[in-house]
């Protein structure tokens, strides 16, 4: 069972390295727009200063993210998708921190 599971890894990472690589494509992917920031504000019933305090970032960013000369990524992208989703989540991790 052992070598079986270990064939199957090895075989997996090999696959990720191809598609790294662009030598094969990948079998599905998950693509997804930028995020209606603000409608995600709306659901918390928040004010720009209060949202950007909520998410840990600055009302300068929140603006330019809100006005659309610039996107999240990475990290910022996954919390507002959590936010979005999962608000009571959010509302939650924040009490707690306070």
């Amino acid at each position: 069972m052992k070598d079986e599971i270990f064939a199957e890894l090895t075989a997996s990472l090999k696959e990720g390295g191809q598609i790294l690589r662009g030598e094969k494509e990948a079998s599905r992917s998950f693509p997804y727009g930028p995020p209606d920031i603000k409608r995600i504000r709306g659901k918390y019933n928040l004010t720009q200063e209060q949202f950007a305090a909520m998410l840990g970032i600055s009302v300068k960013t929140l603006h330019n993210w809100e006005q659309g000369r610039r996107v999240p990524e990475g990290p910022a992208m996954v919390l507002l998708r959590v936010a979005d989703l999962h608000p009571q989540a959010v509302l939650d991790a924040v009490r707690s921190v306070g």
